[in-house]
């Protein structure tokens, strides 16, 4: 269970508009653009390949040891770990570089990096080689996913913004339980394949981005962040990240955790100042001006506790105690992403008809009612269709029905800060993984049987309540919902 407390922190995602955030805005492109659709596939492609690597690589690590022998577990669960701690704390720089500088051409870039630490990844000649190329895919994907979302919305007209919002957040729960039966089907010929197939993805998406997507930036230049702002929160992320991947290998009560944890929560402090008072801060106070977006950036990281918590615990269920093989319990996760995806398509007529709220409260609730049917029907003998898959197709449901209007929230946001509020919403979600991976790890280590994953499917019963909780308690002041 040790290499899998490491690994696995990768199974690894509204009511008026503030103007107080900046003097003007972008332009925003609403309205009938020609190619709208052709933007979307390139923007749903990318963030589907970028968030695919969080997940696709789990099932590698032991060809990846037998090509590189003497490595130790510990060394090997850094080709995971280095993905998901520099990911999470690069987002919020990325996103508000790309306001600045421009949404195209960081999502370009992005794509660009990306292509090529997958190409390096792919021919790495040693460990330490592959640690840096996967630490250099996460720069890439940390610049594509805020982007790609925040591009969304100068694209498509306001009345559509849940629409491909949803079907954004569905391509991101694909991409979760894709990487699984994915990495082990090319597994089984090379683990260098998980990594070159992202190539002919990128350099397509290089050339239709270049020729299709237009350019989206503040209008009032190119200054950067504050400086010590900028370092606040990437500290901040990364160490409470790592302290969490560690956590479990460490001991919750070693120096070096609690050392971590300390350091984070200083510099978590210092960027709340800096949000607070300073001239120039990565993440502006204004942002929260929207009750809508602070409300979903606290969902999102309790919602995602609990998500992380279903997705790797049914993976590592179906294989620990009902003995599955990683390929049959990656294609026994499918119902979820697939009544996901259903359901994430129909987010716009369910927001016209029901609002933003309560679709997400409805979806909150549903993981509460997955949890209950876990607790009440899953035991040590296998039962997939009667214990199992109803479980599946209401989170199915749950992730379906919440994630798209609480991703939604960034377009809330004028349009010159979009890509900031989805990297902040982005790195809400990162951190409540991190949390939910960290707690499941620590609840099922001791021995994995049905009674430890009792108390997990319980955590995700209270999760989700919470997340309901703040969607109620938050509720926006206006009655009408965009």
């Amino acid at each position: 269970m040790g290499l899998v407390a490491q690994l696995t922190i990768e199974t690894g995602i509204m009511t008026g508009q503030n103007t107080a955030v900046a003097k003007s805005e972008a332009p925003a492109f609403e309205g009938n653009r020609p190619h709208r659709w052709g933007i979307l596939a390139v923007l749903g492609a990318v963030a589907f390949m970028a968030q695919l690597d969080f997940f696709i690589v789990n099932v590698a690590l032991e060809g990846i040891g037998k090509s590189f022998p003497g490595s130790s577990e510990g060394s090997l669960s850094w080709v995971l770990d280095a993905y998901a701690i520099i990911f999470a704390a690069v987002l919020v720089l990325a996103g508000r570089v790309a306001d600045l500088w421009g949404r195209k051409k960081v999502l370009l870039i992005g794509v660009a990096v990306f292509t090529a630490a997958s190409a390096l990844a792919a021919f790495s000649p040693d460990l330490g080689v592959l640690v840096g190329a996967r630490a250099l895919q996460a720069v890439g994907g940390a610049m594509i996913v805020p982007t790609s979302l925040g591009l969304l919305y100068p694209n498509f007209p306001k009345s559509q913004h849940t629409l491909v919002v949803g079907i954004w957040a569905g391509v991101a729960a694909v991409a979760g339980s894709a990487g699984p039966p994915v990495g082990g089907l090319l597994v089984t010929v090379d683990w260098r394949l998980i990594f070159l197939i992202n190539l002919p993805i990128g350099i397509a998406a290089i050339i239709a981005g270049w020729r299709l997507i237009p350019e989206v930036k503040d209008p009032e230049g190119k200054r950067l962040p504050d400086g010590v702002s900028i370092v606040s929160v990437l500290a901040a992320v990364a160490l409470l990240v790592l302290a969490t991947v560690q956590g479990p290998g460490w001991g919750w009560g070693d120096w070096r955790v609690i050392a971590l944890f300390l350091v984070a929560a200083m510099a978590t402090g210092i960027t709340i100042q800096r949000t607070l008072r300073g001239n120039a801060p990565v993440i502006e106070k204004q942002l929260f001006e929207s009750r809508e977006f602070t409300r979903a950036t606290i969902t999102l990281l309790l919602y995602f506790a609990g998500f992380a918590i279903f997705l790797l615990g049914s993976a590592l269920f179906m294989q620990q105690v009902w003995h599955f093989t990683p390929l049959q319990a990656g294609v026994g996760l499918a119902p979820a992403p697939i009544t996901s995806v259903t359901f994430a398509v129909l987010a716009g007529p369910i927001q016209r008809r029901f609002g933003r709220t309560a679709p997400a409260l409805v979806g909150t609730l549903s993981m509460v009612v997955a949890a209950i049917l876990w607790l009440v029907l899953v035991r040590d003998n296998a039962n997939y269709w009667g214990a199992m898959f109803p479980s599946l197709v209401i989170m199915g449901i749950s992730g379906g029905l919440s994630q798209a209007p609480m991703f939604a929230a960034a377009g809330s946001l004028p349009p010159n800060r979009a890509t900031t509020g989805s990297a902040v919403l982005n790195m809400s979600r990162q951190v409540g993984t991190a949390i939910g991976v960290a707690v499941l790890v620590a609840v099922t280590a001791a021995a994995p049987t049905v009674s430890g994953f009792d108390v997990a499917w319980w955590i995700q019963l209270g999760t989700g309540l919470a997340a309901a909780a703040t969607l109620v308690v938050l509720q926006g002041a206006k009655k009408k919902e965009a």
